[in-house]
């Protein structure tokens, strides 16, 4: 039985990442590490910190992520991509060009070795606030939409950077704030309102928070928060049997 990887929170290309290369080359390598024993990969959102499709152009960059998602397609992982919020945008490049199977909905539940999993990026889930579900109306509006492809590439990929860099600049040290605990996670919060009408889910597995965390919300389910490949370099690794958080250290022999 091979295992199932999950990770998120890359924001490849992020102005607010000074190692951006030796970041990506890290991502990539642990991509190489699994390549072989990996029956899935879930990749749950937000892995380019801008990523908007026209029709005949993409971001630049990020050549050699890419190139690995079609390895490891090829050679017959399924590769599962959850929009987020930075890289909602997205038109079929990567299913088309790297074989990804792509996920454009709020969240999947999906069985995988007879375990239910609510999978997630978890933007907008158990935030309810005013100003977050404005931002959300525009980013997902049709017509915003096409007025921003009205732009040239150039100028529309490099505000859509820009705006990421300045977003995650407001806050301290330009990271996320650490665990505010359970009755203030958001997170947390929708999963154990969502378990009590669904107590047949086993783990629930959210990115977009940028810290590791795993909690038992019963006595047969989990809540994990993945963290990111931008400080932590975490990920979950379910075996079938058992699921695991870890930590990604070059050199080591992964699970």
């Amino acid at each position: 039985m091979k295992p199932i990887y999950f990770l998120s929170d890359a924001h490849l290309g992020s102005k607010a990442i000074s190692s951006r290369r030796t970041q990506e080359r890290r991502l990539v390598n642990f991509l190489d590490s699994i390549k072989h024993k990996a029956a899935a990969v879930y990749l749950l959102g937000d892995m380019f910190d801008f990523w908007f499709e026209y029709r005949q152009a993409v971001p630049r960059g990020f050549t050699r992520f890419l190139g690995k998602i079609a390895e490891l397609t090829d050679l017959g992982v399924e590769v599962h991509y959850f929009t987020g919020n930075h890289d909602m945008w997205m038109l079929g490049y990567l299913e088309e060009e790297c074989g990804v199977i792509l996920h454009r909905e709020t969240s999947t539940t999906c069985e995988i070795y007879g375990n239910i999993f609510y999978l997630a990026h978890g933007d907008g889930l158990g935030d309810n606030s005013r100003g977050f579900r404005f931002l959300r109306a525009i980013f997902h509006s049709r017509l915003c939409q096409r007025l921003f492809r009205a732009m040239h590439p150039d100028i529309g990929l490099a505000f859509g950077l820009e705006w990421a860099r300045r977003s995650r600049m407001k806050r301290e040290d330009g990271q996320e704030p650490p665990f505010q605990g359970e009755n203030n996670e958001h997170l947390i919060r929708f999963a154990k309102s969502y378990l009590k009408d669904h107590p047949d889910i086993n783990f629930f597995i959210f990115g977009h928070r940028h810290i590791d965390h795993d909690l038992m919300l019963s006595r047969t389910c989990r809540v994990v928060l993945l963290g990111d490949w931008i400080r932590l370099f975490t990920y979950a690794v379910f075996d079938g049997e058992h699921l695991f958080l870890e930590d990604y250290v070059e050199g080591e022999t992964q699970p």
